[in-house]
């Protein structure tokens, strides 16, 4: 369980292709406090530490296909940047929301406008009826997750919504590096989730029929 205040940035170091793996090695100042099979969120996926080297402050973590095809993990290069997240600890502050570090889907920047030193970045995604009914939507004052970090939603629209950034955010996460074109990683608000779950199987329940006199 994360909250979607990122820690730090860490740095790819070397990328190894396996099948259909990809072992992500990364340089972090957290590095040496790690240990192997602790979760961390990489632009907002959680991966399992598989490998450590605290002289050089590296760890390795590994995706899988199904995180590729649903993340933008497999963009990265060496020399990337990338939001990074230990996760919570219990009785601490939840200072952004409830983010699992299971990324739904991928959006593209379509737009960025700074504004008098804050920076508002419009993305769009596929919207499906059937991602409606899942739960994979934004609203209005909202939380969604954007590669990890923890933001407001504005103007939402069928697969569009902004988000504003403050200078701090735009300064210590890998949002000053997002371009028109950049695809991000998004998690739909679970709360929003489990709704939009709950209302859809209460809607294929068949209506109970009153009982006729006998």
């Amino acid at each position: 369980m994360f909250s979607g205040i990122i820690e730090q940035m860490a740095v790819v170091t070397a990328i190894e292709h396996e099948q259909d793996l990809i072992h992500l090695t990364l340089r972090a100042p957290f590095a040496r406090e790690l240990q192997t099979d602790q979760s961390v969120a990489h632009n907002g996926v959680c991966l399992t530490v598989v490998r450590l080297d605290t002289a050089a402050q590296t760890y390795t973590v590994t995706a899988m296909r199904e995180t590729l095809e649903c993340s933008n993990l497999s963009d990265l290069r060496v020399g990337d940047e990338v939001n990074v997240e230990r996760s919570m600890q219990m009785g601490g502050r939840l200072d952004g929301h409830i983010v699992q570090g299971h990324v739904d889907t991928t959006a593209r920047c379509t737009r960025i406008e700074e504004q008098g030193g804050s920076y508002e970045y419009t993305f769009e995604y596929e919207s499906t009826a059937d991602m409606v009914h899942r739960g994979y939507f934004t609203v209005d004052k909202g939380s969604v997750a954007v590669n990890g970090v923890s933001l407001t939603v504005c103007r939402p629209d069928r697969g569009t919504f902004s988000v504003c950034i403050i200078p701090y955010t735009y300064a210590n996460t890998n949002f000053h590096s997002i371009q028109v074109g950049t695809r991000v990683n998004l998690e739909f608000d679970i709360l929003g989730k489990y709704i939009a779950r709950y209302q859809s199987a209460m809607a294929a329940q068949p209506t109970p029929q009153p009982q006729g006199l006998r």
